[in-house]
């Protein structure tokens, strides 16, 4: 049997295209292993009707709702392989097990790296973040850490800027700021310390202190971290789809990739910012795309 999506990926990206093809009464079949990269994350936010709903939940509600549609198969298992086979896309899974789809859409997200920081982990998700528009409104007006050894750096502190203006630039030892910059933050009463952070201290997830190898330590109530973003599956390379600079999937308003038949929608793009609602409508507009062309195949 050939159904005609398969679906890498169970986030809001992937659910929201399993809803849209299965009530387009197409055969789906979504692939998840259930790794999310938002497993730390307490809350959501800036998603219409749901904000502050707890990740779980949401997914909970999500497989509630497609259950409606029996076109539309989960199957909770990790994908291991995936490749062109004649006229369809052979998905083979950690079990040996192999399925075919006429369409691939790529849902399978980003996994990020964080700055090598003693104790960074034991705040992630708590008190320090990575999204000012997904945490920034719970930590305005308090006196907040940027830590980024990133080239966005500047950029961050300028985002973090709408919420609070008590910011202490932390890039852990890295020169990632020009002379510009620094003399910018300056004059906005930003201080910059590019000094060795040795400890992040604190209480149950909530960050008191930022130690420095020799600059002392400073008060902080919580922040944000720049971390790096990757490519959380090797199918993108293996199919060939084109990347943009920052590592994102290259598609067009449908999400269609520059391989035939292959999809792709929300964190793979590196959409900017990295929300919740972004990414399901971004799984919507790919079904739509995917609906469409399948629809163009059965009228030739």
């Amino acid at each position: 049997m050939i159904v005609d999506c398969a679906i890498l990926g169970g986030g809001p990206a992937g659910l929201n295209a399993a809803l849209v093809l299965g009530r387009a009464k197409r055969s789906v079949m979504v692939f998840d292993d259930n790794r999310p990269r938002n497993a730390v994350t307490q809350e959501t936010h800036g998603f219409l009707t749901r904000d502050g709903i707890k990740p779980h939940e949401f997914r909970a509600l999500a497989h509630q709702e497609i259950s409606r549609y029996p076109s539309v198969n989960m199957q909770p298992v990790r994908v291991i392989g995936l490749r062109r086979a004649d006229n369809a896309f052979e998905i083979t899974t950690e079990k040996g097990d192999r399925f075919f789809a006429q369409t691939v859409l790529l849902a399978t997200g980003l996994k990020e790296i964080l700055p090598t920081i003693a104790g960074l982990p034991d705040y992630y998700g708590k008190s320090l973040f990575s999204c000012p528009y997904c945490d920034g409104w719970e930590l305005r007006d308090q006196p907040l850490v940027i830590i980024s050894e990133r080239p966005q750096t500047f950029h961050l502190v300028k985002a973090v800027w709408n919420w609070s203006h008590d910011l202490l630039v932390c890039t852990n030892g890295h020169q990632v700021l020009t002379k510009e910059q620094h003399d910018l933050l300056r004059q906005k009463g930003i201080e910059v310390v590019e000094d060795r952070i040795t400890a992040l201290l604190g209480k149950q997830g909530q960050l008191e202190r930022v130690v420095f190898a020799t600059q002392g330590e400073r008060e902080r109530r919580g922040g944000f971290v720049a971390s790096q973003l990757l490519q959380a599956s090797p199918f993108t390379e293996e199919l060939g789809c084109q990347l943009n600079a920052m590592g994102g999937i290259i598609t067009d308003p449908l999400g269609r990739t520059n391989i035939p038949g292959v999809y792709a929608a929300g964190d793979t793009l590196l959409a900017v910012p990295h929300q919740l609602i972004i990414a399901a409508a971004g799984g919507s507009s790919a079904a739509a795309g995917v609906n469409a062309d399948l629809t163009e195949r059965e009228f030739l």
